[in-house]
Order: C-alpha cells, then structure tokens, then sequence
C-alpha cells in the first residue's frame, strides 16, 4: 500500500508538470505580447533640454565618457550646472502676466528670488540675439528694479499665432540651440568666451 501511494504520487506530479509548464509559457508569452504591444505604443524618447537638470548632467556625462576625444582638461561640468540652475529659475521661480499686442505678445516677468533676478538677467542678456538669428524674431527686454518686461514681435505675417501661442517660456524654450550650447560648455569650449553672452 506504501508503494502504491508513492507510484501514484509520482504519477500526478508527472500529470501537473506539463500542465504547470504549459501555463507558465502561456503567461509568459501573454506577457511579452502586452511588453511588445506597449514599447510599440511608447512616445518617442526626447534628448534632455536642460530643465532637468540631473538628467542633463547625467546624458552630458555619459556622452563625454563614450567619446573618444573628451579632454577631460577642458570638462566643466561645474559650469553647465550653473547655467542649468539659470534654466530653472527663468522657467519656475517666475510669474508671468502675457498679454497681446500688435504682431506678437508682451510679457512681464517678475523672478520671485533674489537669485532668479540673476539668473534672467544672465539668460536675456543674450538670448534676444540668438532668437533673433535663429528665428528672425525681434524680443526687446526692459530691466526694472529686478523686473522684466519682454516685448516679442516679428514681420512675418505667418508666425505672428505662433509666438504669441508660445509666450514666454516657449520663445525661451524655441529652437535647436540648447543642447549643442550645452555640450559646448561641459565639453570646455565656453561658448560665452569673448562676448558676454549668457544663453
């Protein structure tokens, strides 16, 4: 009777077995379906812009340490980080009152600290010129007592809806010419050097 209950023991394990197998393959195959199905569905990832700056840090890091001709003499990741804290600042320690007027928008913004007051009159000092040649749009800053008016503006008929949909921190944020300015600073070819260009 011993023998039995173990020979039938044996038997039943074989039987379940299969079966366990069978549905765990199956489990494993509905899941890596519904992983393909999602990676397929994923947003495209974006390049970091700099409003994050840990993760700018980290992607600049990553692409200096794969590049075979980093001089790591001239790496200034310190300055970077500096630039990224302006970054922060013109996009999160303001207010903005927008309004609009004729052929573009006016904005006033006001930093709500002392160090945000540095940090847009870094970022405005230059970043006019580089839209301007960037885009052909005019944007005329005005410094009072720490707040700022900007008053963006183009001639082209057809991008006059465009900018006044992107308002302040759009203009601010519009174009190509974040990242390359970024990797130029860390990489140590200070794009600042010889002017007093701040963005």
């Amino acid at each position: 009777m011993h023998l039995g209950k173990v020979n039938l023991s044996i038997v039943t394990m074989i039987m379940v077995m299969p079966m366990a197998s069978a549905h765990m393959h199956h489990a494993n195959m509905d899941h890596a379906s519904m992983m393909s199905h999602s990676q397929v569905a994923a947003p495209a990832i974006l390049t970091e812009s700099g409003t994050d700056p840990f993760a700018t840090l980290q992607e600049v890091i990553t692409a200096l340490e794969d590049g075979p001709d980093t001089d790591w003499e001239k790496v200034n990741i310190e300055a970077l980080r500096l630039h990224l804290v302006e970054m922060q600042d013109m996009t999160i320690n303001v207010q903005v009152k927008q309004q609009r007027i004729d052929n573009g928008f006016q904005a006033v913004v006001t930093p709500t600290t002392n160090r945000a007051v540095k940090s847009l009159t870094n970022v405005l000092s230059g970043h006019p010129a580089q839209m301007k040649a960037e885009t052909g749009w005019d944007m005329q800053v005005q410094n009072k007592r720490g707040i700022f008016t900007l008053t963006v503006t183009t001639k082209k008929t057809q991008d006059v809806a465009k900018i006044r949909g992107l308002g302040y921190i759009g203009v601010m944020a519009y174009g190509n010419h974040h990242q390359p300015h970024h990797w130029a600073m860390a990489s140590g070819d200070n794009p600042h050097a010889g002017h007093n260009m701040k963005h």
